[in-house]
């Protein structure tokens, strides 16, 4: 009975060393996004993204051991952020055209407010196709994205099968996305309209 308040006292004490830790690795990540998202993976260094952010090299290399680590780190933020937006904005519909109008519009806000951000994501996408090192964090947000999906598929007994679904979803966010980046960019409605019609064309009643 005597050590349990001494180990009570060392596990809150860790569980706020842990805390602190994992807010000042969000804060920082938060800054070195920035540098990552505009230059992209393949042409930034942590010396890059040190600059850029006003961070010190030596505080990067603490809390992040190499580049790879801190871009898996930021994109996963990121998209969980993404995915809780797409989630709140559907949570509670029932009806297809509030699920599919609530789910359009979630992906147009979030490819004008947030474009380069998602570019970062299809960049370390793609580098997971030669490095092993990507594949864990890119199976793990696609798996929570295939599930967003899933709740506007419903049942399946009259859309596309949810991975197929899935594939249309992320096809027409990557073109539009691209579009938006290298075009003259559009408004969350017009691109709002074009999930619409996509989602319409996958329902088969």
């Amino acid at each position: 009975m005597t050590d349990q308040k001494p180990m009570g006292k060392l596990a809150a004490r860790a569980a706020t060393k842990g805390a602190k830790r994992e807010a000042k690795k969000r804060e920082l990540a938060a800054s070195a996004i920035e540098a990552l998202k505009r230059y992209g993976y393949a042409n930034t260094t942590l010396r890059d993204i040190a600059a850029q952010s006003e961070l010190s090299l030596g505080m990067l290399h603490y809390y992040f051991e190499n580049k790879e680590q801190l871009l898996i780190y930021c994109v996963r933020l990121y998209k969980e952020a993404f995915a809780a937006d797409i989630g709140a904005r559907i949570a509670g519909l029932e009806t297809r055209e509030s699920l599919f109008q609530a789910f359009a519009e979630g992906l147009a806000a979030s490819i004008v407010e947030d474009a380069e951000t998602h570019r970062l994501w299809y960049d370390i996408r793609n580098q997971a196709l030669f490095d092993p090192v990507f594949q864990p964090v890119v199976a793990e947000i696609e798996a929570s994205l295939m599930e967003l999906v899933a709740r506007i598929a419903g049942d399946g007994t009259d859309t596309l099968p949810v991975p197929v679904l899935y594939g249309a979803v992320d096809g027409v966010f990557r073109h539009l996305l691209e579009r938006q980046l290298v075009d003259e960019p559009r408004s969350v409605q017009d691109l709002s309209e074009e999930f619409r019609s996509l989602l319409a064309l996958t329902s088969k009643a």
